[in-house]
């Protein structure tokens, strides 16, 4: 089995979730909240854990996290965690349930409200600390297992990143198996968000070569792989890899994101949309490459290698040609998004953490332009 020692300890293999109680008891956590969602209850995840993990059972469960987490729901669970004398969080899910658990383990040492924690505030300044958290995603796709974040729907709408050194969690398990029944089209979108993540954290600014290495193997795990894990959701081999790539993703984004990240979290926000993230990174992709390249030639080249291109090759004509062979939508058009919509969208995607560290600045005229591109 492998251990990761890179921001934090991740066990990876096969089998690794036995290790979860171990994990759980080195870090104080007798009694975690189980922070999840009704569709990893729903496809006998939770149970597959319990089975495996005997002492779960006496855990309490919260599974109303939706699909793009919201701080309403932060506060139910935190209530649950607080009514139930909760000393932990475990993480079951995918980057929303991760996302959600986060905040609750965020609030309930460090207190309410969870907008002044906001990084473009200087929240960090009121982090006391977190309770104990430990990440088993059951998707390979947004790395947050590993990560130094979480993104919350905060009730005046804004969905915002709220990032600092102390909210990476105190450990990972990342066993494939719990991905072998992800639906073809969720493998996709959940693939597609790894691969954005290892693309926008090499295309950064920031100076950071491991990070930089980390994103670039990530990159080139998840492009060879993704095809098989769509095609056969129990091609062990695909599956291993995918997840892979999904947490070297999130180690390497300690970078920083850019404008795709920007873009679908301001679309993101949107209830009524029910937009899945992975899928508004692979869509809005094609377009922020294109807007980018003419500042990242050197980078653009490292990452044709990466995905096995040939020199010169046009990157994003490779990922709008990589979305129709898995089955994802050909804009944003097809999740919802209007034309009208757009001028809406510009002030959130330029007031997101991630628009600040794209390679190439954007006003908001380019943010237009990008979000047309993407229809």
């Amino acid at each position: 089995m492998a251990v990761l020692n890179y921001l934090t300890t991740t066990h990876f293999d096969f089998g690794a979730i036995k290790l979860l109680a171990q994990e759980a008891a080195r870090f104080g956590a007798k009694k975690p909240l189980i922070a999840t969602d009704k569709g990893v209850r729903a496809a006998g995840l939770l149970d597959q854990v319990i089975a495996a993990v005997p002492e779960a059972k006496a855990w309490p469960v919260y599974d109303g996290t939706p699909g793009n987490p919201t701080e309403e729901a932060v506060e139910e669970a935190l209530a649950l965690y607080r009514s139930e004398n909760c000393d932990g969080v475990i993480c079951l899910g995918g980057g929303s349930s991760m996302d959600l658990g986060k905040a609750v383990a965020l609030l309930a040492v460090s207190g309410e409200p969870l907008d002044r924690f906001d990084p473009l505030k200087g929240g960090g300044r009121f982090i006391k600390g977190l309770a104990p958290v430990i990440c088993v995603p059951t998707t390979a796709g947004t790395g947050s297992e590993v990560s130094v974040g979480f993104v919350i729907i905060l009730k005046d709408g804004r969905k915002v990143t709220f990032a600092n050194p102390q909210i990476i969690p105190k450990a990972a398990i990342c066993d494939p198996e719990l991905t072998l029944g992800l639906p073809p089209l969720l493998t996709a979108a959940t693939g597609m968000d790894a691969i954005t993540h290892c693309i926008e954290a090499v295309l950064t600014p920031a100076i950071n070569p491991p990070a930089e290495g980390v994103g670039l193997d990530g990159l080139w795990r998840g492009w060879r792989h993704i095809k098989r894990a769509v095609a056969d959701g129990k091609d062990r081999d695909a599956r291993w890899h995918m997840m892979m790539a999904s947490t070297e993703g999130a180690m390497a984004f300690v970078k920083g994101l850019g404008a795709v990240h920007a873009m679908s979290h301001a679309v993101g926000r949107i209830k009524e949309l029910k937009a899945h993230h992975g899928t508004l990174n692979a869509v809005c992709l094609p377009a922020v490459l294109r807007f980018n390249e003419g500042v990242c030639a050197e980078k653009y080249a490292r990452l044709r290698q990466a995905m096995g291109l040939p020199d010169g090759a046009d990157l994003a004509k490779a990922v709008e040609e990589m979305n129709r062979a898995i089955g994802l939508p050909n804009g944003l058009g097809a999740m919802g998004v209007t034309k009208e919509m757009i001028p809406g969208l510009i002030p959130y995607a330029m007031g997101d953490l991630s628009n600040l560290s794209n390679p190439r600045k954007a006003t908001p005229e380019d943010y237009a332009a990008l979000y047309a591109a993407a229809l």
